[in-house]
């Protein structure tokens, strides 16, 4: 193979790769890792506070219109909260704007949040049962 048919067989390579992902391993895409800052100087603290509330609740809005792949009945949230990385806990999706706010009144400076976005299926409650099983006619 000659030098000028090595080169235009890279040229060919590299332009048919062209606008595509790379091979390097990436994160979830519908994940959110982010610590925010409560004290930042020259802001209002109440104003930055609602502005985090407000960029999480977005979030969680964006992936809930997203389209539901097959035999999915929402998309569910796992999250985790804390004032570190290290330190964060799992809890409910219900739950972070209390610990938000609790983190605001103890004065902490930051907080981490960890939103992953997941298909989730409804559980059929076990009293939905028993009413279907006594009234046959419901």
């Amino acid at each position: 193979m000659s030098a000028a048919s090595a080169a235009a067989l890279g040229w060919i390579i590299r332009c048919s790769t062209f606008g595509r992902s790379s091979a390097r391993p990436t994160e979830h895409k519908d994940t959110v890792k982010k610590t925010f800052q409560l004290q930042i100087e020259g802001k209002n603290p109440a104003r930055v506070l609602e502005a985090t509330k407000h960029d999480i609740r977005q979030y969680l809005k964006r992936e809930r219109r997203k389209a539901l792949p097959e035999g999915v009945d929402f998309w569910d949230f796992d999250c985790k909260f804390g004032h570190t990385a290290e330190l964060a806990l799992s809890v409910h999706v219900a739950e972070l704007t209390a610990l938000i706010d609790a983190a605001a009144q103890a004065g902490s400076p930051a907080f981490y949040v960890e939103l992953l976005a997941k298909p989730g299926i409804r559980k059929v409650k076990a009293d939905s049962l028993d009413a279907a099983v006594d009234d046959p006619a419901a």
